[in-house]
């Protein structure tokens, strides 16, 4: 009769809070992980506004300082051209519908 007593005496002495640390123990570290992840989600998601501002204003910057309207009027005329010739090309070569 005293081993099953041992055994018993084990399992509420050693196994039962050994298992229930480690249970609390994983629960932390999740809830933690979770408070972490929301955290650099919410960050994330503040840089990337910050990124898409920045480019919105680099863009403009660019269009209004580096490209005038007479040269983009000279690109369109020439990729227009361009379309109209490679057009006339499939016409003339039956792959027009």
């Amino acid at each position: 009769m005293t081993q099953p007593v041992d055994v018993i005496w084990w399992i509420t002495a050693v196994e039962i809070p050994a298992v229930a640390s480690l249970f609390w123990l994983h629960w932390r570290m999740r809830s933690e992980l979770l408070t972490r992840i929301e955290r650099m989600r919410s960050r994330h998601e503040g840089d990337v506004g910050d990124l898409r501002d920045g480019l919105a204003e680099f863009k403009l910057d660019v269009a209004r300082n580096y490209v005038s309207i007479p040269y983009l009027k000279d690109i369109e005329k020439r990729l227009t051209g361009h379309l109209l010739r490679i057009e006339a090309k499939l016409e003339h070569k039956g792959y027009s519908q």
